[in-house]
């Protein structure tokens, strides 16, 4: 597989966030994607817990200003970006007040404002795909990790798919342990319909669960990853039988390097 330029969507980075083995694992193959020869693009919420200041965070003004429109509300756009030293990763951050607020809370929007994480994921997907086509930048591949990401696969395959930024990306869902209670909002396929979608491509979309979710993502995606040992196995059962590329973990091997040379050997 061409991995010259990754697009790696993640929920959560070391080191902008309190450490998680999410966010350090996402930080862990972004880096090897790098270290690897590809030009990486990482792009994460701007959650109201990132300190601006003490990660240089900035707005980019070229690239904000688009209202994105979710159940008949506009909702500005916001790019803020940052660079990981010493690397000199590029961090592209998605922020809106109306989903991502500041706070000294330490919980997470998507905890205590669950109410909205259907529409939090679907704003933060918009927001990546509409940055990445203002930057006249093709991915040859797109990597999502974490449940927040899940639907970018059926927003590329369907919305994008003729796309020229995206018509020949492979993308790739990571599978990892980081199950929420609970359902999505029920008016969500009706919310996705407004966006563009058929009304048959999300008809079964009606309060989606974490597994459910999931799923969606194996069934779009062209490549899967297990980020974590301890993934449900009624999820690596439908990624097995999905018949796809389907990198496992091995807690003998350092996951992040065996994820870019799995990438490459495609």
């Amino acid at each position: 597989m061409d991995i010259k330029k990754v697009l790696y969507v993640t929920q959560e980075l070391d080191p902008y966030l309190p450490a998680t083995p999410m966010g350090e694992y996402g930080h862990n193959v972004a880096l090897a994607l790098q270290s690897a020869g590809a030009e990486v693009r990482t792009f994460m919420p701007k959650y109201g817990i990132i300190n601006e200041r003490r990660h240089q965070l900035h707005e980019v003004i070229r690239l904000s200003g688009l209202n994105i429109i979710i159940d008949d509300t506009d909702h500005p756009l916001i790019i803020k970006v940052a660079t990981l030293q010493p690397t000199r990763l590029q961090v592209y951050f998605i922020d809106n007040d109306d989903y991502f607020f500041r706070s000294n809370d330490a919980t997470l929007e998507t905890v205590s404002d669950h109410e909205n994480n259907g529409e939090r994921s679907m704003f933060f997907i918009r927001g990546v795909y509409e940055t990445v086509k203002k930057l006249r930048w093709e991915p040859s591949l797109v990597q999502c990790t974490g449940w927040l990401t899940a639907l970018m696969p059926l927003y590329l395959r369907k919305l994008y798919a003729d796309d020229p930024a995206f018509n020949r990306s492979t993308i790739a869902f990571t599978l990892y342990n980081d199950a929420f209670e609970g359902t999505l909002d029920e008016r969500l396929a009706e919310k996705l319909i407004e966006q563009g979608f058929e009304p048959e491509q999300v008809e079964a979309f009606k309060a989606l669960d974490w597994l459910a979710l999931n799923k969606i993502a194996i069934d779009n995606a062209d490549v899967l990853v297990a980020g974590a040992k301890d993934i449900p196995a009624e999820l690596i059962d439908y990624a097995t039988a999905s018949g796809k590329p389907f990198l496992r973990f091995d807690p003998e091997k350092d996951n992040a390097q065996a994820c870019a040379e799995f990438f490459k050997s495609l």
